[in-house]
């Protein structure tokens, strides 16, 4: 498999730009927790794996094409791969907003996050029922082999992540510190 150069610009801007504003944001370590503040540590991890998430979901979508394909051609299939396509999209569209609050250091970066936490399940739960519906089949059926596994997976890895969020004193000083020069800087608007 031969790779172009645009392949890794892509790869490149994947990676180089999160590792950039990290690096630039990072602080010498300190004893000083007022000091623990940007990308750096634990959270450069979970904003790597925040900038990634949105094409892992693209990437399942490509994945899903043929299958989709194949549906459309069942009675109900058609209905039943918009709504499909219609709730992916819906799911990568709310990936991208709490990507751009992380970016942007919005205080509303851990509830969006959260909120994206709690909509893994509600999507992959409304799939199965939505399918199911439509297609007339067993829930059994549309979970057949290892449906269940990659929802679970990621519901405890990003749940493990919430709770990191929700507990760090980096994270804290990060999205809590833009709220307040945000607030300094209207001021002096």
């Amino acid at each position: 498999m031969q790779f172009s150069i645009w392949h890794w610009v892509i790869l490149l801007l994947l990676v180089g730009v999160p590792v950039f504003f990290a690096v630039r944001s990072a602080r010498k370590p300190s004893r000083d927790k007022s000091d623990l503040v940007g990308f750096g540590g634990w959270l450069l991890l979970l904003a790597l794996g925040q900038t990634l998430s949105p094409l892992r979901t693209l990437g399942e979508f490509s994945a899903s094409i043929e299958g989709y394909k194949q549906l459309m051609t069942l009675p109900n299939g058609p209905l039943t791969t918009y709504g499909e396509v219609a709730l992916l999209l819906a799911f990568l569209v709310l990936q991208l907003v709490v990507t751009i609050a992380m970016f942007r250091r919005s205080p509303r970066f851990k509830q969006l996050f959260l909120l994206q936490w709690i909509a893994i399940p509600v999507v992959f739960i409304v799939d199965v029922v939505w399918v199911s519906a439509l297609l007339k089949l067993p829930v059994s059926q549309v979970l057949a082999g290892d449906a269940l596994v990659k929802p679970i997976v990621s519901f405890v890895v990003s749940g493990i992540w919430v709770a990191y969020i929700y507990n760090s004193v980096r994270v804290r000083n990060t999205f809590d510190r833009a709220a307040a020069s945000a607030q300094v800087a209207t001021v002096f608007q």
